[in-house]
């Protein structure tokens, strides 16, 4: 039985429970089970280190994840989805470092590697349950048991061989390149490392004189922000086709050479220095020059300490003359071998030792880390008269991803991976990929494919997967192993983790005489092993070669635009390399998150809020979907903001829940109601509503649908959730706002079921799209949904979960583009004339007399005219006028200039633009609105240059007016004293729904309102006494003026200021909830029989609720009434006959007719009572014989004119009615009982009164 839906819920605690439900029912594990023989979907996932907790980027991209194979479960799949850990590498070795104070590699061998490696596994998985913790909350559905961790010996054997296969083709080679290093962690990063972490920061910036050997009183002058790489100095570089100049400073006679384009680096004016000669920078090759350090002088024979050229120099820094040292830029290595300075053999001048620290050598320096000794190396300088200019500089500068600590950029002997060779390859194997958004694939991946340069695999470090090289000492004899079993075979040991520890001991017998080989001491580059994933995870090919061949390459994969040079670089060169095909088919690309301020997040300045804070307050489902629903998933930056996500409860799900609560209340309400009848959805066997708000949400639903599957088959995550957000706006705002009514049953019981099955559908659909984005909220509705669904219409077999469901299939007979069309007509006409009202003030409460709507297109007037009746609700207007005719309303466009988009761009030449902009005429912006494009005075102008007004002309001045491109709306906004009043007594509705929201009411509550506006007689008195019958009808309560009758309870009660007035309101418990009329059900009869004509009323209850009139008692109750009891009778609704099985309450207030036998002339219609009537409210006492209502109604003649009803009667029968005939009555005007009804009152002016029944106690109840 569908349950009753809270008006408050707590979006978390709702999650907590569905977790439990998932958990209960193993639903992750049965949807895999359910899958097992559908079509595979391959999906990879990107290992992350689990030395930190998930931060937003993790949850994002998980998200991602999750969204993508939920989808293709639900789209017929079967989605294995494994976890996986990065368990190696500087993140690991950096924590454990810091812990043990470890400052660089003579303190590892102290300790011993097998004691460090033995710290780093302790530490690997430290916040593995965290993790768990954390992504399960989120909703992510990920198998953590069946997980693959890159410190198995089985991942890295499959590393190996992947290695080997690279070996084996000749990929592989050792050589020395200039890299990114990181003195920290003391190793080289790869170059896409180093693009990780780039920070703007203050360096020491120095101009310093290279006197040249053949006339040392002229120097050239270089700038470096390095100072620390001056010391390994070896050649000046400069531009070989642009202008230098030879100058003498005026103010200290020295004669400097530099470029002429940077004059500005060393002088603010021209009269500061005299030009002695002009030359381009060719004329400089060759030149000899004093060195500033003497530490390498031994270099001079090899032409160091020449001048060099190169097209790399440029004339927008510096001053054109660059120092080069070669072993710490990799321009300036290019260089100098180009100009044989120095040679692959050389011995590298690298003074610099893994910590970052000067070594022995430089003798003024040694010991001094190198960022440290700028400021004395620029003494130095200073003191030898070699400075000429020292300041500080801030630019973009490379800093260490895991330790935060400046790189320095040194030479290194590192094995490679030779990529450049294969350029062609991959960019052809990228073109492959389908990319989301498909900018990343030819821009940021592609150019930085176009300067792939060959992969320094090895890194300097203890925990990791060791290089399988075993080597002579010379490097002569190379070995490359590529699994256990070969290792064990060459060295006789047998081994069962690879780990250095356990294998760095091992000796291979060379071949060749060269004793035995030894392992090098490298290990891989962790992104080595991560590109290594597809196969590594799979133990390929030691096992599952099928598994791995079926299911190479990935259907998809999804990480952060960071990875572009990662994960995704590496899984495409191993792959090219390995196979020559793409590892993956489509790929999205999420931009990063950034904390509020757009800084990047970090846990010391803590500049966002904890992720887990934002799930307990939100609810994961809410994260989620501000996340997806952001600039993020279209690979752009996200400024993470808090109230971002709390504005996605109050503007999705809190209306979608609402919507929700609102079904299911009606679905309630209609089966109170009508017992006996149960609400079972059924899609096959649903009837086809003629109801246009219905076809209009079942059609945009499908269009839904439609685009929902296109656009998720095409990864676009970033279109989805938009026209999911705004469907939410949609079904709530517009159907389900202006169908309230009809869902509430107010249109009778067939029309209601027609309209819950349609929200039904809707939200059901809804429900199954969503799932994927919102597991939780989804699940949560469904759960209670399930109840209402006919179970001989669901064809899955297990249906415990919505995520057991398949997505809804696109009914295209269902979608109609004209409906879609014509109400999207009518939502432009309500959302202009709401801006009307909103300018002007007006609020939607107070009616207005007439709004105009004006179209070029007859279709759309008529798609207009066919929804009349929303157009005057919604804008609560009296009238509504149709026409094609502008100027038949004097309406008129003008234009003003956008002063500040204008101005900035025209300058001077704004102001005569401006008056000639104020002289367009109204036909020309016309023309304007159409085209998108005006020149006036010689400027071509658009769209956001002008703002263009409708004006009206004095014979139309009452009317306002606001426009789309398509449509016109004038709205009459003239005050009319009665509907200024019917708005006042609107407000008062509105303050008593204010009241029972508050007091948290249902609809099937009974009350009574009771009120007070102070000054009495004043204006607001007087409105709501002349609008009580509004008032009754809208809130279907009693609204009584004050005294409160003290027997009765008060459930609420505010005092309010209200149009200068003061406005008490108190709500009672109990009270007739009907519309004006009686408390019963009832129908009208008119009667023709033998040729006589008859009128009277038959009660279809009495009391309400009880005593229900089933068809055989009817016409049992017309036989009598109407003394036909000899006669054969036969009822019609109109000119349809009423059956045994009619739902005679669903006709209440038809007038019915009844004939012999032939149908009636006039077919029935909705109709104020016939006979006049008197309705009853039970007060003290509780009604017997059976009877429950304590609401009832006397009819006070029946049929017409006859049988009228007497004082004495009206005890008779009200005792009768409350099952009380044993006891003493008194009836009553008013609740406070001050006004008794006696026999001396007159009848006739007790029609359509409530008569309060009071039943006098018994001396035992005394």
């Amino acid at each position: 039985m569908v349950q009753q839906v809270p008006e408050n819920i707590n979006f978390p605690n709702e999650e907590e429970k569905i977790l439990t439900l998932w958990k209960n029912l193993n639903c992750f594990k049965e949807c895999l089970k359910q899958s097992k023989n559908r079509p595979r979907f391959n999906f990879y996932d990107g290992p992350p280190f689990a030395t930190g907790l998930p931060h937003y980027g993790h949850i994002l991209a998980g998200t991602i994840k999750d969204i993508v194979t939920r989808f293709a479960h639900q789209s017929g799949f079967h989605v294995e989805r494994r976890f996986g850990w990065d368990c190696h590498g500087l993140p690991v070795e950096y924590e454990i470092d810091k812990t043990l104070g470890i400052k660089g590699p003579e303190d590892v061998a102290k300790m011993g590697i097998e004691a460090y490696n033995k710290e780093c596994r302790g530490i690997v998985m430290r916040y593995a349950k965290e993790w768990e913790f954390s992504v399960t909350r989120l909703g992510r559905w990920i198998d953590f048991e069946n997980d693959y961790k890159t410190l198995y010996p089985e991942f890295m054997e499959s590393v190996w061989w992947v290695f080997k296969q690279l070996y084996d083709k000749g990929l592989v080679y050792r050589g020395v390149k200039v890299m990114p290093f990181s003195t920290a962690c003391n190793t080289p990063l790869s170059n896409f490392e180093s693009h990780q972490n780039y920070k703007d920061v203050q360096d020491p910036s120095v101009t310093v004189s290279f006197p040249l050997e053949e006339d040392p009183d002229v120097s050239l002058v270089a700038w470096t922000t390095t100072p620390w790489t001056l010391p390994s100095n070896l050649a000046l570089c400069v531009n070989p086709e642009l202008q230098y100049v030879k100058l003498r400073d005026k103010a200290t006679g020295k004669i400097y050479i530099l470029m002429e384009s940077r004059l500005v680096a060393l002088y603010k004016s021209d009269s500061e220095y005299q030009i002695l000669d002009r030359f381009p920078g060719i004329v400089l090759k060759g030149k000899k020059y004093k060195p500033l350090f003497e530490y390498f002088i031994q270099c001079k024979e090899n032409g160091a300490f020449t001048v060099v050229v190169d097209g790399y120099v440029k004339e927008e820094e510096g001053t054109g003359v660059v120092h080069q040292a070669p072993y710490f830029g990799a321009d300036d290595y290019r260089v100098c071998m180009d100009f044989n300075i120095i040679q692959k053999d050389s011995v590298p001048v690298c003074p610099v030792d893994a910590s970052g620290c000067f070594t022995a050598e430089v003798t003024d320096f040694a010991g001094q880390y190198v960022k440290d000794a700028d400021k004395h190396i620029i003494k130095w300088l200073k003191e030898r008269g070699r400075l000429i200019h020292s300041t500080t500089f801030q630019h973009s500068y490379p800093f260490c991803w895991r330790s935060d600590t400046p790189l320095i950029y040194k030479a290194v002997p590192s094995w490679f991976v030779r990529v450049e060779h294969m350029v062609e390859k991959l960019l052809e194997n990228n073109a492959q990929c389908y990319w989301v958004p498909d900018f990343v694939r030819e821009k940021r991946f592609g150019n930085w494919l176009k300067d792939a340069r060959d992969w320094a695999i090895s890194r300097n470090r203890y925990w990791g997967t060791p290089i399988p090289l075993w080597v002579s000492e010379d490097l002569e004899e190379v070995v490359c192993v590529g699994s256990m079993a070969e290792l064990e075979e060459l060295s006789g040991v047998k081994v069962t983790d690879l780990h250095r520890e356990s294998i760095d001991g091992l000796r291979i017998p060379s071949r060749r005489g060269k004793g035995a080989l030894r392992r090098v001491p490298e290990v891989f580059d962790c992104w080595f092993e991560s590109g290594s994933m597809p196969y590594a995870q799979v133990h390929y090919p030691f096992e599952s070669r099928r598994e791995l061949e079926d299911a190479f390459p990935a259907d998809f994969i999804a990480e952060g635009i960071d990875q572009t040079r990662g994960w995704f670089y590496t899984l495409l060169v191993l792959s090219t390399a390995l196979f020559g095909k793409p590892p993956f088919k489509n790929v999205i690309v999420n931009g990063l998150v950034l904390a509020s301020d757009g800084q990047k997040m970090s846990k010391r300045k803590k500049n966002y809020p904890d992720p887990m804070h934002i799930v307990n307050s939100y609810g994961a489902d809410a994260l989620r979907l501000y996340l997806i629903n952001s600039p993020v998933v279209r690979a752009e930056n996200l400024r993470f903001k808090e109230e971002g996500v709390r504005d996605i409860l109050k503007d999705v799900f809190l209306p979608w829940y609402n919507a929700y609560r609102f079904l299911v209340q009606n679905v309630q309400g209609l089966q109170h109601k009508d017992e006996g009848r149960e609400f079972l959805y059924n899609e096959n066997t649903v009837k086809e509503s003629n109801n246009i708000m219905d076809k209009w949400i079942l059609s945009f639903t499908q269009s839904l649908i439609q685009f929902f599957k296109a656009e998720m088959a095409a990864y676009r995550l970033y279109t989805v959730v938009p026209r999911l957000v705004k469907f939410v706006d949609v079904l709530t705002n517009w159907y389900v706002r202006m169908n309230r009514r009809r869902l509430k049953g107010e249109s009778g019981s067939e029309d209601c079921i027609m309209a819950l099955e349609t929200l039904f559908s809707v939200l059901f659909s809804m429900c199954r799209l969503m799932a994927p984005y919102t597991p939780f909220i989804t699940e949560l509705m469904y759960q209670n949904l399930k109840t209402l669904i006919d179970p001989a219409s669901v064809q899955e077999k297990n249906t415990e979960s919505i995520h057991y469901l398949m997505l809804p299939q696109v009914r295209e007979d269902l979608i109609d583009k004209k409906i879609e069309s014509a109400v999207s007509c009518l939502q432009s006409v309500i959302e202009l004339g709401r801006v009307i009202r909103d300018r002007k003030t007006i609020p939607v409460k107070y009616p207005l007399k007439e709004v105009v709507v004006i179209h070029q297109d007859p279709e759309a007037l008529e798609n207009i005219r066919a929804l009349e009746k929303y157009v005057l609700e919604e804008l609560n207007v009296r009238a509504l006028t149709l026409s094609a005719d502008k100027a038949r309303y004097g309406v008129r466009l003008r234009a003003e200039p956008e002063h500040t988009v204008l101005g900035r761009r025209l300058k001077g030449a704004f102001k005569p633009l401006m008056a000639a902009i104020k002289e367009l005429s109204s036909e020309q912006l016309e023309r304007f609105q159409e085209t998108g494009s005006i020149v006036v005075e010689g400027h071509e102008l658009h769209g956001e240059d002008l703002r263009l007004m409708y004006q009206m002309t004095e014979g139309s001045a009452q009317f306002e007016a606001h426009s789309d491109a398509q449509v016109l709306v004038l709205l009459d906004v003239t005050p009319d004293q009665s509907m200024v009043d019917e708005g006042v007594a609107r407000e008062v509705i509105n303050r008593i729904q204010k009241l029972r929201k508050k007091r948290n009411l249902v609809p099937t509550d009974e009350i009574t309102v009771y009120y007070r506006a102070l000054p009495e007689g004043e204006y607001l008195d007087t409105v709501i006494q002349q609008h009580s019958e509004f008032i009754f009808a809208t809130i279907k309560a009693d609204l009584k003026p004050y005294p409160v009758p003290t027997s009765r309870e008060v459930l609420i009660q505010e005092r309010t200021q209200l149009k200068g007035s003061e406005l008490e309101i108190t709500l009672v418990r109990g009270g007739v909830c009907q519309p004006a009329g009686p408390a019963c059900a009832y129908v009208n009869l008119k009667v023709c029989v033998n040729g006589t004509e008859q009128d009277g009323v038959l009660l279809l209850e009495n009391p309400k609720g009880d005593n229900t009139l089933n068809f055989t008692g009817l016409v049992d109750a017309v036989s009598c009434i109407f003394g036909l009891k000899n006669s054969k009778l036969t009822v019609f609704n109109g000119n349809t006959e009423l059956l045994k099985q009619t739902d005679l309450l669903g006709l209440s207030g038809r007038t019915l007719h009844v004939t012999a036998g032939s149908a009636p002339g006039l077919p029935s219609s909705p109709s104020a009572l016939l006979c006049q009537y008197i309705n009853l409210q039970l007060i003290n006492a509780k009604p017997q014989e059976c009877q429950k209502g304590t609401v009832g109604t006397l009819l006070m003649e029946n049929p017409v004119g006859q049988n009228g009803l007497t004082y004495k009667a009206l005890l008779h029968e009200t005792a009768k009615v409350f099952g009380l005939r044993s006891r003493r009555l008194k009836l009553f005007l008013d609740e406070a009982l001050t006004h008794e009804i006696t026999k001396d009152v007159s009848m006739k002016n007790l029609n359509m009164k409530t008569l309060y029944v009071h039943v006098i106690p018994t001396t035992a109840e005394c």
